[in-house]
C-alpha cells in the first residue's frame, strides 16, 4: 500500500522497466485540509517496488510549468510507454491558469531512466469541436479531454491514445464518450472520432484502460455515482470502477454493456502484471462508508474471469450482495 504522511495520493498509472515496477501518482498537500481543493495543487509524484506492495516515495516526476503554459496549474493524470527509439514517454493532462483549470490538455515528457523528466511545454492534443464538446457549449462544468491511455495501434502502425472525452451531442447526463488520436511517432497526433457512441449512460469515463487479460480483452474505467446518466440514476445504479468487455481492441466500444467491478469506495482500477505473470488490480482507496476521502493507493489484488465478467474478491471490490446483484444486471 502507498500512502503518505505528507500527502494525499489518487490517480495512478504504472511503467515496469523489468527490475522494478514505477507508479506514477497524482499527490497534494495534506495541509490544503480539504481534499476537494486537491485538484488545483497536484503534482505528479514517483514511488518504486519490486513486489506492488511496498513502495519506496523518489523524486517527483513532473511539476506545473511556468506560466503561461498548458498546465502551469496543475498535472494530472496519464501513462507511459516506451518509444521504438528506447526512451520513455509520459502523456499527462495539464490545467492552466488562463482558463481557470475548466479547459483540460494532454502534453508529453521524455526520459532515459523513469526518473528524470523532461517536458516539451506543449500540449499535443485538442478536442475536435466536429465530435467533442467545448467548453463554450456550456453543457458541463469543464472542457473535458484528460487521462490519456497510449498504446501501440492494433493495426500494427503506430500509436494510438485514448481519452476521457464528451460528445458535443445528446443528453448531457451522458455524453461520456471513448476519445481518441492518432500517432505514427508519438511526437504529432490527429484527433479521431469517437470510440464509442453518446448515450451509453455516463457523463464521463475517467482513466481508460485497455488491457488483454488472460486472452480477453477488456477495457476499464471510472465514474462516480453523481456522474452517471439520469437514466442510470433513476435505475438505482451506483458508481465505481467499471468494465467492459471488448471484441476488437481497436473499438468501437460498447460502452453500455459496461458492468461494475467495485464500488466507489474503491476509484481508478489500473491492472498490471506481477513478476510471476499474473493480472492484479490496484485501486486508490476514495472514500470509506460514510463519506470521508482517503487518498491512499491500495494493494494488488487478483483478477479473475467469472461468468465472462472481470472480477475481484467481493471483500475488495466493497459491493454488498444487493449492490453486486444490481451491478450484474445493469446493461449487461
Amino acid at each position: 500500500m502507498l500512502r503518505l504522511a505528507a500527502s494525499w495520493v489518487w490517480d495512478f498509472w504504472f511503467a515496469d522497466d523489468g527490475d522494478q515496477f514505477h507508479l506514477f501518482f497524482l499527490k497534494a498537500s495534506r495541509a490544503l485540509h480539504d481534499p476537494d481543493r486537491r485538484h488545483w495543487r497536484a503534482t505528479i509524484g514517483h514511488a518504486v517496488s519490486t513486489d506492488l506492495i511496498e513502495w519506496t516515495e523518489v523524486a517527483d516526476a513532473i511539476v506545473p510549468s511556468d506560466a503561461p503554459a498548458f498546465d502551469d496549474l496543475a498535472t494530472w493524470t496519464g501513462s507511459v510507454v516506451r518509444a521504438d527509439d528506447g526512451t520513455w514517454r509520459m502523456f499527462y493532462t495539464g490545467v492552466d491558469r488562463g482558463h481557470g483549470g475548466l479547459v483540460q490538455r494532454v502534453g508529453s515528457a521524455a526520459s532515459a531512466d523513469l526518473v528524470n523528466w523532461s517536458t516539451t511545454g506543449r500540449a499535443l492534443v485538442a478536442p475536435d469541436s466536429r465530435w467533442y464538446e467545448r467548453l463554450a457549449d456550456g453543457a458541463w462544468p469543464d472542457e473535458a479531454w484528460r487521462d490519456p491511455w497510449v498504446f501501440r495501434d492494433p493495426s500494427g502502425e503506430g500509436w494510438r491514445m485514448l481519452l476521457t472525452a464528451r460528445a458535443n451531442l445528446g443528453d448531457p447526463s451522458s455524453r461520456g464518450v471513448v476519445g481518441t488520436a492518432w500517432s505514427a511517432d508519438l511526437e504529432t497526433w490527429r484527433v479521431e472520432p469517437p470510440r464509442s457512441v453518446v448515450g451509453s449512460g455516463f457523463g464521463q469515463l475517467e482513466v481508460l484502460q485497455l488491457e488483454q487479460v488472460d486472452g480477453r480483452w477488456v477495457l476499464l474505467f471510472s465514474c462516480l455515482g453523481s456522474e452517471l446518466s439520469s437514466e442510470r440514476k433513476a435505475a438505482g445504479e451506483r458508481g465505481g470502477i467499471w468494465a467492459v468487455n471488448v471484441d476488437d481492441p481497436a473499438g468501437p466500444y460498447d460502452i453500455a454493456r459496461a458492468y461494475r467491478v467495485a464500488d466507489e469506495t474503491l476509484y481508478v482500477g489500473r491492472l498490471v502484471r506481477d513478476r510471476a505473470g499474473a493480472w492484479q488490480l490496484l485501486a486508490f482507496r476514495n472514500t470509506t462508508l460514510g463519506g470521508e476521502w482517503i487518498g491512499e493507493i491500495t494493494d494488488p489484488v487478483p483478477v479473475s474471469w467469472l461468468d465472462g465478467r472481470l472480477t475481484i474478491p467481493a471483500d475488495v471490490a466493497g459491493l454488498t450482495p444487493e449492490l453486486s446483484a444490481l451491478g450484474a444486471t445493469a446493461h449487461g
